[in-house]
């Protein structure tokens, strides 16, 4: 059995968790915020009309712009008020209830590969530790061999970017890029953030 990841321990202890986590987001569009910057990098990366994996898609809010901006997204998310609330706001994607480490969307009828996947807001840091190889594995498997991964997480949370770097190259990737933001600021060794971005080996 997959173990199960720290978010859904944390909504399996506070049921209210999600719905603040949605009303949070809501509050900061309101609020003018910028919520699509990862996604504007993405989409800087790729073809028009190409097809993305928004892993870990949360409300939908970095899937959603690529998908208005012309791209066809698929969006996986393992907490299902997430992915309503996706569903909901975000109708032109594709919005599914998934866990990454068990991602298998040719069994779900999506068999074509992606160009490129998104995977930013944590997601990683919220993995339980023994799936994070199997997640990178489970994402090089579902992108194509020219395509590439952004993953973004931050530091201080439990997962070093040495040893996320290491799980990447276990897991057939690559490093093409490093940075410390997702606004194109330069990776070093103090960064706060690491926006990896990945290709296959």
């Amino acid at each position: 059995m997959t173990e199960p990841s720290m978010w859904t321990r944390m909504t399996t202890e506070n049921p209210e968790h999600s719905a603040a986590y949605v009303q949070r987001f809501r509050d900061l569009a309101a609020a003018g915020q910028d919520l699509v910057g990862e996604a504007r990098l993405v989409d800087a990366m790729l073809p028009r009309s190409a097809r993305v994996l928004d892993a870990g898609s949360g409300t939908g809010r970095v899937g959603a712009h690529l998908a208005a901006v012309g791209h066809d997204v698929v969006g996986v998310d393992g907490d299902p008020v997430l992915v309503a609330e996706a569903r909901k706001e975000h109708p032109t994607a594709t919005w599914l209830v998934g866990d990454l480490a068990e991602l298998d969307l040719p069994a779900a009828g999506i068999a074509e590969p992606f160009h490129a996947i998104v995977c930013a807001g944590n997601v990683m840091t919220f993995l339980a530790e023994s799936t994070r190889v199997e997640v990178l594995r489970r994402m090089r498997a579902h992108v194509r061999d020219d395509g590439r991964a952004a993953i973004g997480f931050g530091a201080g949370r439990g997962y070093e970017f040495t040893d996320f770097l290491a799980d990447a190259a276990t897991a057939g990737w690559a490093p093409d890029l490093l940075l410390s933001t997702w606004d194109l600021r330069p990776y070093t060794e103090d960064a706060q953030f690491l926006v990896a971005l990945l290709r296959p080996a």
